[in-house]
């Protein structure tokens, strides 16, 4: 056999480690300071009512910056490491590794520099603006091509199963990644989403669940699948259960996505095959999680002294969980409790902290060492960040789930006379103050772990010597160099480019089965004649809505079930619960997947105007215990009219039917409804509290603010189906 030197890169592994604990501290910490918020509004609303740090805006900043910056950066790190060695040869392009590793950073930078900002699209996992996914695109594909060739240029005839999951990862990333990201520039700082209403739900929980899929799970499953054996000195369990693994996996991932929308106006079909897909999944799910732990059969007792199988076995076991509670969420019955609550935040963070967190630091504590050739510098410090870390863990989910139940009854309980007990939402929210600081006392612990390991590999690096190329001797397997009968899999890992269409193929039936009915089948986005495009104000109000994050909080989206219908639509005046036709002129959809606060679905007319201004800057004031953030900007801040005329036109663009030429007159018809809330503001503010200004200079004024707008997008919802409107 012959026998060849390669020079692995092992300072494009190290960059990306770095930044792996770099932005995962930083994600962290923006995750407390949103968790702080719930748990002590007063503090925030009173003392750092500040905009930049409003729960809305930072609540994708905390998402993106876990997922795509911490766990993004960890993927790289792990499958820039293990795709070298696995395939005994360096990466084929340096200057491909190192774009791609300065263009992720300056993604993340730019998600910093605009999600504080309001700079967001509102699409769950997937704010960032238009020009911003370009550049995601690009780099993804940067990778990719820089992977793909480093397989081709391999010096072994199969690829080990790692590299399958890499290979389905790159090419299903790009995928959804670009589909979901369709959108109408109005200005370098926003757009609208092509899509409308059910299909762009659809669309983009599509994309949101396979984000979870393919981003958080799959690359991971591969690093799993290299870093455990490596760490136990153990061969993987079982190759033919981690084919099964892998194929059904992939293919049955895909298909999970409409269980994010059970009872919404998506079709009944479409919701089914989530559920179905969805109970079917646990199977490759455990397949895979037990294929990772019995690898570690004969060598569980290196488990009790090894701190990085540690972390690595609590990761399998947290990965564990997620995939048998997802299923289990995914059934109708149970989905009715658990949707909107609480519950579902606990699910989300057993698999962020448990499985992509604890692998993360599981990986770092083993590579660390190995790239500057010494020892961790303290093995009892990684142990206290172990334990740590599990008891964080703890402290955050089990508040989440008692929370999650809490709420999911509490919103469902009637009196004997079939009255809501909790007729007033907030009595619920008052309730859930302790666990939310239960829940931010797991994050804070959980942080002081992520410090230690800071701590840890500071000290570490100070002590070793990093070589950032290492050189090696490898015996070279040719890929023509097969002998006798193989395994039927054994032809389709030896050849890459059929391996990825294939891959490709497996994962596009799922999605393609779901979304072309969707969007084609015109019965299934049944219109209503009485809902018309929203007004110029309306319009702009609504961008307001999307800047601010309300949709992070309130949901628009009444469910056909009667506690939901008996709360937000108790008379058959008030348009019960929500339909497909209302949304087929929302560029984005905002139907939102969890309410800290009420549904706005029928919002409009319950209030009048001036109860909309006084809560928006204080809402404690009307509304005692509240959590809800203070808006105080909005009453001072002029609203922006600019980009009207565009926005007009790009609605027209993407089918919502405003008249012929309408986008230059759009601004008349914008001051008169604006003048209109302004007036009734101020007719109905007592005299004194206009602390003698004049009427007419206060409606002047008042009537070009922010605030305006966005009582006029509130004052519009559901009102185009309500038989008439109801004042309280």
């Amino acid at each position: 056999m012959e026998i060849e030197t390669v020079k692995y890169d092992n300072r494009i592994v190290k960059n990306f480690a770095f930044a792996t604990i770099l932005w995962g501290v930083i994600g962290m910490l923006v995750g407390l300071i949103a968790a702080l918020q719930l748990a002590f509004p007063e503090f925030f609303n009173d003392y750092l009512g500040f905009r930049y740090i409003s729960f809305g805006r930072i609540r994708p900043l905390h998402t993106n910056a876990v997922i795509f910056a911490f766990v993004g950066n960890g993927i790289f790190m792990g499958v820039y490491y293990s795709l070298q060695r696995l395939l005994k040869t360096r990466m084929w392009s340096d200057k491909l590794s190192y774009l791609n590793f300065w263009g992720w950073q300056f993604i993340i930078v730019c998600a910093v520099l605009t999600l504080p900002f309001g700079i967001s699209s509102s699409k769950e996992y997937a704010e960032l603006e238009w020009w911003i996914d370009i550049l995601i695109a690009i780099i993804w594909v940067l990778f990719g091509w820089n992977l793909f060739a480093t397989i081709l240029n391999r010096r072994v005839k199969h690829l080990y199963v790692a590299i399958w999951f890499y290979i389905a990862t790159f090419v299903t990333v790009a995928m959804l990644h670009i589909f979901n990201s369709f959108e109408l520039p109005i200005s370098f700082l926003k757009s609208y989403s092509w899509y409308a209403g059910v299909q762009d739900a659809l669309v983009q929980w599509w994309y949101g669940h396979n984000a979870v899929a393919f981003f958080l799970t799959t690359p991971y499953l591969g690093l799993m699948y290299y870093f455990v054996p490596k760490a136990a000195n153990r061969p993987v369990y079982s190759y033919r259960l981690s084919i099964i693994h892998f194929w059904a996996l992939i293919f049955i991932y895909i298909w999970a996505g409409p269980h994010h929308l059970l009872y919404t106006s998506l079709p009944d079909w479409a919701q089914s095959l989530g559920v179905v897909f969805s109970v079917m999944l646990i199977a490759p799910s455990w397949g895979g999680m037990l294929n990772g732990l019995l690898t570690l059969r004969g060598a569980w007792d290196r488990v009790r002294d090894d701190v990085m199988l540690k972390f690595m076995v609590v990761a399998l076991t947290c990965y564990g969980m997620a995939t048998f509670e997802g299923p289990l969420l995914s059934l109708k019955s149970v989905n009715m409790l658990s949707h909107f609550t609480d519950w579902t935040i606990a699910h989300v963070h057993v698999g962020g902290l448990g499985w992509n967190g604890m692998m993360t630091f599981g990986l770092i504590y083993w590579l660390i060492p190995k790239l500057f050739k010494t020892e961790l510098y303290s093995r009892k410090l990684a142990n206290q960040h172990f334990w740590i870390a599990t008891l964080g863990i703890i402290l955050y989910a089990v508040p989440m789930y008692i929370a999650g139940f809490m709420q999911g009854l509490s919103w469902q309980h009637f009196n004997p006379d079939g009255t809501l007990v909790h007729k007033d939402f907030l009595e619920i929210v008052i309730d859930m103050k302790p666990y939310y600081i239960l829940r931010s006392v797991g994050g804070f612990l959980y942080i002081i772990g992520a410090l230690m390991l800071v701590y840890n590999v500071i000290k570490t690096v100070k002590k070793g010597s990093f070589a950032a190329n290492e050189t090696v001797e490898v015996a070279v397997e040719r890929a023509h160099a097969a002998k006798g009968r193989e395994y039927w899999h054994r032809r389709i890992e030896g050849k890459p480019v059929r391996f990825m269409l294939l891959s490709i193929l497996v994962v596009a039936i799922g999605g393609l089965a779901e979304i072309i009915p969707t969007i084609a089948v015109k019965s299934n986005i049944p219109t209503i004649s009485s809902v018309k495009p929203y007004s110029p104000l309306e319009l702009e109000g609504r961008d307001i809505y999307i800047r601010e994050g309300c949709n992070n909080c309130h949901s628009q989206m009444i469910r056909p079930l009667r506690f939901e219908t008996a709360r937000y639509a108790p008379t058959p005046e008030s348009g019960g619960y929500t339909k497909a036709g209302e949304h087929v002129y929302d560029h984005p959809f905002l139907w939102g997947s969890k309410r800290t606060g009420p549904d706005l679905a029928r919002e409009g007319g319950l209030r009048g105007n001036l109860w909309h201004y006084k809560h928006m800057i204080d809402p404690k004031a009307l509304s005692p215990g509240s959590i809800m953030p203070a808006y105080t900007w909005l009453k001072d801040d002029d609203l922006n009219t600019d980009l009207l005329a565009k926005k007009i036109e790009a609605m027209q663009t993407l089918g919502v039917p405003y008249p012929k030429g309408y986008a230059q007159k759009a601004k008349a018809d914008l001051d008169q409804q604006a003048l209109e809330i302004a007036t009734d503001i101020v007719e109905n503010t007592p005299k004194i509290a206009l602390n003698g200004q004049d009427k007419n200079a206060k409606i002047n004024e008042l009537k070009q603010k922010e605030i305006i707008a966005l009582i006029a997008y509130l004052q519009r919802m559901g009102t185009d189906i309500k038989v008439k409107q109801t004042k309280k």
